[in-house]
Parts: structure tokens; sequence; C-alpha cells
């Protein structure tokens, strides 16, 4: 009772010199975190599925029809690259952009969003759920509930009388080096459609606690149902990962909301706007190749702009909640923590209104603070978080209509994902620690940027680097020896080729190129995993504007529902280190300069400042929350 408070509470910005966090004030990039057995839940899904036609089916309740939707050949997209058909060294990608719908779909894609079926079971329910809700604002002090809100402002989102009967966008990129056993992977996205009379699958209502008599009384929130565990393959390569992505709109299911709300209706409209999105060729602010698909991108960031209200829970006691930290390589969740809690346009004090609810804890603080040094025991810490989530369940009815799916954390710890895997387990997470082994989940999860922020009032200072001339380094790396890879790199490279500068931890001498000349002096930037499979050295290289090359098996870049990695970095596999040098050399310095360009230009959409600017990584995070929970809606 004394770690909760529900009151208001003003927003304290720290930096790690002011808490006394010492693992992040150098470049130390986490703590090797505590391994539990639990392993990572994630549906096994084949490379080349396809959704058939099956056969219609009579039930006592309902019946069901299956749409033909074919998944075979997906191919990621960006816009068209002229450049890229000059360029040699990747094979010219061809299109396969005609999708054949079926004529009885055709003849059902003519609907209108608002006007869709339901129960008289669920209007029941939606009814009483919504006296609940007028009893609960008020009987809560602390929320500011406004039940005849019809005036809503006009954020573009009308009715429409199409599904995506248009052909989605064709963007042709050049395809990344992608030196592993696997095709490099440059495929058309298609976004799977829906048909109005597709029902989901009823889930049952599941509590761990037992009905009280008064309604007054506290309640938990109802524990996460486990999926069979299944293990993904030991190396997912960036291929897998696009088709993992592709599959994914259409086998991730959400939880299904107890009851209706506008703002479901509201993202629902959402999605079939943006997957009719009016296709877009050039933009003065946005270069093509470096997105799946940028029509699609641009409208959604448009109706995000124009329609997103996040409610950010109160609740919670400092330092843990509602403490950014600003400074080191854990930056990236305190800067968005404090842009976002300080935002009048996003923001919204009317829960009711939200599309989304933001649970405001540090994952660096709630280390720093409850963590016992050497004990290699993190249970207290999620214990914390369970009763973080409790807290919030027993007061508002928000997490239990969704089981928490409509929520979202943003954690750049390295603990953080075996520590929200069980009670969080519904809820949108943005991790630095994107690892597909770990429980990331493709069409939920989002991979946050890790940034390092070596100065909160200027975290632009340095920024940039020297033309492409003008690095005559072919690869850099310097850092702890953290994890197994890095002393793998060391041995194979180190001192031993006048090419690659490959070092350890790189001390700051006087009179000699120090760590920041040589990312601006060098060609490629090594981005190694260390304990985890993130590294700050991803955004790094960006900021210097030199091309990354991401040694990391499983690791899912930022951004990766709208972003076309392949387009300005190289992935190399972990297995493939001896051969380093031969690779990079391989690549034609024409192909370098275009991915150097490519870097310079993706480099606003990494950068922190001061105010949040469009496109910025701020906006860029919460645009991907929003993006992942829109394709999570279907038609109840």
């Amino acid at each position: 009772d004394e770690i909760f408070e529900g009151k208001d509470i003003d927003t304290d910005v720290v930096t790690e010199a002011d808490v006394g966090l010492n693992k992040s004030s150098t470049f130390n990039e986490g703590t090797k975190a505590p391994k539990e057995s639990s392993t990572a839940e994630l549906v096994e899904l084949n490379k080349n599925s396809t959704v058939n036609n099956a056969e219609s089916s009579k039930s006592e309740e309902f019946e069901k029809d299956s749409n033909i939707t074919s998944l075979n050949n997906l191919n990621q997209t960006g816009a068209v690259n002229e450049t890229a058909k000059a360029d040699d060294f990747t094979p010219e990608v061809g299109l396969n952009g005609s999708s054949i719908l079926d004529k009885e779909l055709d003849e059902r894609s003519n609907i209108t969003v608002l006007n869709i079926a339901e129960s008289s079971n669920n209007k029941s329910v939606a009814e009483n759920v919504g006296t609940s809700e007028e009893s609960f604002a008020s009987k809560n002090d602390t929320v500011d509930i406004n039940t005849s809100n019809n005036n809503a402002p006009d954020t573009g989102l009308g009715t429409t009388n199409s599904t995506s009967e248009k052909g989605v966008e064709t963007n042709i990129s050049a395809p990344v080096v992608s030196f592993n056993s696997s095709i490099s992977s440059v495929e058309q996205h298609v976004t799977p459609s829906f048909d109005k009379n597709e029902k989901p699958k009823p889930k049952p209502i599941q509590n761990d606690f037992t009905k009280p008599s008064d309604n007054s009384s506290p309640r938990k929130a109802p524990k996460m149902k486990k999926k069979p565990e299944m293990l993904p393959p030991a190396v997912t390569t960036i291929a897998d990962m696009n088709n993992l992505l592709y599959q994914s709109r259409v086998s991730y299911e959400s939880p299904t909301p107890k009851w209706s709300s506008r703002a479901d209706k509201v993202l629902l409209e959402a999605r079939l706007q943006i997957e009719n999105a009016p296709i877009i060729k050039n933009d003065p602010q946005l270069y093509a190749p470096l997105f799946r698909n940028l029509s699609m991108f641009k409208r959604s960031y448009e109706l995000m702009e124009n329609t997103l209200k996040v409610y950010v829970y109160k609740e919670g006691k400092r330092p843990i909640v509602h403490t950014p930290v600003l400074r080191g390589i854990y930056a990236s969740e305190g800067w968005f923590m404090k842009q976002l809690e300080t935002n009048k346009k996003f923001v919204t004090k009317n829960p009711r209104d939200a599309h989304l609810f933001y649970l405001p804890f540090s994952s660096r603080m709630l280390e720093e603070t409850l963590y016992v040094p050497d004990s290699h025991n993190h249970k207290n810490l999620i214990e914390y978080l369970k009763n973080y989530v409790d807290t919030i369940a027993a007061k508002y009815p928000f997490w239990n209509r969704t089981e928490g799916a409509d929520h979202f954390l943003v954690a750049c710890h390295d603990w953080a994902p075996s520590e929200t895997r069980n009670h969080m387990a519904n809820c949108i997470r943005a991790l630095c620690n994107s690892d597909v082994r770990e429980g990331y989940v493709f069409g939920k999860d989002v991979s946050l940027p890790e940034t390092y922020v070596r100065n909160p009032q200027k975290p632009l200072r340095d920024l940039g680097g020297n033309p492409p001339s003008k690095r005559p380094i072919l690869a850099f790396f310097a850092g702890s020896m953290h994890g197994y890879l890095r002393p793998i790199l060391l041995e194979q490279w180190g001192n031993k080729d006048p090419d690659m500068k490959i070092f350890g931890k790189m001390p700051n001498v006087k009179g000699k190129m120090n760590y920041i000349r040589h990312m601006k002096s060098s060609k490629y930037c090594l981005c190694p995993r260390g304990y985890e499979v993130n590294s700050p050295r991803v955004v790094e290289a960006i900021f210097y504007e030199c091309v990354p090359v991401i040694i990391s098996d499983n690791f899912v870049p930022p951004f990766f529902e709208v972003l076309n990695w392949e387009s300005f970095s190289v992935f190399i596999l972990e297995k493939d280190i001896p051969n380093l040098k031969k690779i990079l050399l391989s690549i034609p310095d024409k192909r370098y300069r275009q991915m150097q360009l490519r870097v310079k230009k993706i480099q606003q959409h990494f950068l922190w400042h001061p105010k949040p600017e469009k496109y910025d990584i701020f906006h860029m995070i919460l645009h991907s929350v929003w993006y992942n929970r829109v394709f999570q809606m279907k038609p109840r």
C-alpha cells in the first residue's frame, strides 16, 4: 500500500548521476541478466503459409466463412527506387502485385465499418458495462470523465465503403547485401484485408480472484493464459523476420474486448484507411526506399497525428514510476516518458477517449531500486510490476476490458522481456532487447531503438560525420567484451589488419583518435551483440552517418513494422565473422555510397529533440505502437 499513490504526480527528470546509477554512466551495455527456465512464448509460423478457402461448416451458434487469403510470395516493399536498377551488385527484384480476390469476397467487401453487426448478447454486455463505467466515473475523483463527449473533432476517420480492393502500392528498393544462407528478402508488402462477416473465436473470460459481494472491493488483473510453448529456430534471419511480420497480420490474435467502445471503431476504420492509402510516389520529407510501404506509413502517421489519444496512468510511486532517466544507454525509455507525459496533443485526461493506455514505469529505475546486487534473482521486480498492474485493474475497468491489449510499455533494460512476459503478456511492449528467442511477438511488440545520450541538454551534439571520400577505415568497433560474441570478434580481427580497426574498450587519449572520431571516419560501423541482442551502436552508427553492420542473430531492428532495414544496413550472421572483411570488400563502392546516403536520410527518425519534431524518434516510437494496435483490430 505504501508503494502506490492515486494522486497527480509531478514528473521528475533525473540523470544517472542524480540517482547514483552506476551501470550506464560509462559505455556499458547492461548487466548480464539472470536467466529463467521459462521459454519465450511464440507461435510457430511457416514461412510460406497460405490461408486456404475452407469449406463452410454449420454449428449450433453461428456459421463461419473463410475467404481466400494467399500469403505465398509476400514481398517486402519500399517505394520505386530508380537507382536500384542500375546497381549491379543486387539483382532486380520482380513484382508480384496481382492480388486476386474471389468474386464472393468482392461482393462482401463493400461494407460500412460503423454498421458492423453485433449480437444482442454483446449489446447487453456493452450496456451493462456502460452503466458500470458511469459508476466508476462518479467514484473516482482523480479522473475527469465526460460521458457526453459527442462533439469529437474531425479526425479524417469517416465511413468508407470499401475494403482493400485497390492494389497495394508496390515499392522496390535495392536489397541490402544479405550474407547468409537464405535469399535476400525484398518482398512486396501485401496487407490482408478482412470480411465483415468474419467472427473472432470466442475466448473464455478467466479470472484468478473470487467474485466479491461488494462491487467496490479491489479487483486483480486476470492471469494471462499461456499458450503452448514452441521454440523458434536457433537462428532467425532477416528474411525469416520479414515472413513472420507479414504472417502476423492474420495469425496474431489479440484478446477480444469484453465490450465494444468508440475507440475500437475508430481504430478499425483507421485500418481500412491505411490499407487503402493513396499511392505516394514522392514526398519532400520522406525517402521512399527506406520504407516497406511509404503510402501506408504516410497515411498511418497522418491518422495518428489527427486521431490518437493516450491515457497516462497517474498511479505509482517514484522513483520507479514517473521518473525518466535521460542520460546513458537506457535513455530511450526516459526521453519517451518525459516527452509523452508533457504532450498535450496526444495525452487525454479522459480515459474513455483513449485508444491506448501508457504504463509509465522505468525498467532502469526498477532494477536500480529493487534489485539486490549479486543475487541473480529478480522475482521481486516481477512482483512489483504484478502489484502495479493489479492496482490499475482494481481502480479502472480498462485493463480488464482487453486484458491489457490496448496498454503499452516502453522499456530499455535488458531484463524487461522476462520481467513483463507473464503479467503484461498481452501489452504492446516496446523493448530494446527485441530478441525473437526471448519472446518478442511480431504484430504486437515494438523494437525500441537503444540510444546512448551523453549530454541530455545537447542530445544532438557531434551529429553527423565525414563524407564517403574521407572515410579511410573499412570497419570499426570498440567496446567492452560483453557476452560471447565480442571476444570472438576481437580474437579474429583485433590488431591483425590495418583496414579493420577492432578494439576492446577504447580510452580517451589526448592527441589520438577517440571513439567518435573513429565512427565519423569509418565506412562500416560494426554492431555486434553484447550480453543481449541489442546495442546502442546501431543508432550511433546512424547518428555519425556510418553504415551499420548488424552482427546479432535473432535481433529485430527498430521500427521493423515500417522500415526497410536492408536498404541502408548490412546484416551478417554471427558464424560469418571470419569472413567479415571479405564480405564488406565484396560490396561495390556504388552500393556503399547508396547505403551511406540512405543512412543520412534515415537519420531524422532516430534523433531526440528537446521538443519533439515531426517524424523524429519520439513520434516513430509512438507510431509503431499505434500501428501495431490498429492492425490488431478485427470486426466483432
